[in-house]
């Protein structure tokens, strides 16, 4: 048995937001070409992503949210079928075309299915090679290219279909995950830490909505090692303490040093040590469970790279 799961899907590919745009679907086929020529898809063991159900995404969503973007998604496949226009905005970063909604689906259903392989004891862990990404997206609103927060729904899904006490989620991309913060804040059955470059989009994170947010944010240009003392000092103690059941990460590879939509000045080897410490606080206390989900990452070449070496890390090869 592999313990480690590869959850993707087609049709994540197949949401596309404009020419030029850097949440693109060529994200995902640096992550497949990476994985494929280091060998790791021989390692892990790669699962489809189911859609979504509605009631499930309504653990994390309010329920006007999930009907208004279905909604969007049916008006837009209305307006193609009379002639009209193949793209609906959303925010300013953030449209939907024909397949958006279905993505999102399965971006979200690859968090629950492997949220539910990892409780089963099918796989120890797993990482979601998903698009849209989902930690910007807040209870009751899509923001930021993200139209469905994966991770706070697979959260939720954990603590209430599956009965789990404690869970913790990481946030490692170079923007505050306000989304989850926005869902998840003041739950007790949740930690959520999370560091970030600030000030920068979207502009939050720097006051806490809980006492069950560990926010660290950091100026641009901090590099690695000052990253790995404030995740030491910080997130370590407060999960070490916590003993969360089952983590889950949100993870962004978009800190790295080569990428363009941040300032922050991370390489693979970061990503391998938080890995590590993830893995390290999953095996004391939550039987090693953990779910990572793709949030950023836009440099594509960095993006690949980056994933392995997380991924490699999840599997312990």
């Amino acid at each position: 048995m592999h313990k480690t799961g590869y959850f993707t899907h087609p049709d994540c590919r197949r949401h596309e937001m404009g020419r030029g745009h850097p949440e693109c679907p060529e994200r995902l086929d640096a992550i497949e070409d990476r994985m494929l020529a280091s060998g790791l898809l021989d390692v892990v063991e790669r699962r489809e992503a189911p859609l979504a159900s509605t009631d499930t995404l309504e653990l994390a969503h309010d329920r006007m949210h999930v009907a208004a973007m279905r909604g969007l998604s049916e008006e837009l496949l209305e307006q193609l079928d009379a002639g009209g226009m193949d793209r609906m905005q959303i925010d300013p970063d953030t449209s939907m075309n024909r397949h958006t909604w279905n993505a999102a689906l399965r971006a979200a259903g690859a968090s629950i299915a492997a949220t539910d392989a990892v409780i089963a004891g099918e796989l120890e862990n797993a990482f979601c090679a998903v698009r849209p990404p989902g930690h910007h997206a807040c209870r009751d609103r899509a923001m930021g290219f993200c139209i469905i927060n994966s991770v706070a729904v697979a959260a939720r899904y954990a603590l209430e279909r599956h009965g789990l006490k404690r869970v913790a989620v990481v946030d490692f991309d170079v923007h505050h995950g306000n989304g989850t913060e926005d869902i998840l804040a003041g739950d007790p059955r949740v930690l959520m830490v999370g560091i970030f470059q600030h000030p920068f989009y979207p502009g939050t994170g720097a006051d806490p909505m809980g006492a069950n947010m560990v926010n660290i944010p950091v100026p641009a240009y901090t590099r690695g090692p000052a990253i790995r003392q404030l995740i030491e000092q910080h997130w370590l103690p407060r999960l070490e303490a916590f003993k969360p059941e089952m983590i889950f990460v949100s993870a962004g590879f978009d800190a790295h040093r080569e990428d363009d939509l941040g300032q922050l000045g991370l390489v693979e080897a970061d990503y391998v040590w938080m890995t590590q410490q993830i893995k390290d606080i999953a095996a004391r206390h939550g039987k090693g469970r953990i779910v990572s989900s793709l949030e950023g990452g836009y440099n594509l070449d960095a993006l690949g790279r980056s994933v392995e070496a997380h991924v490699r890390a999840l599997a312990g090869v």
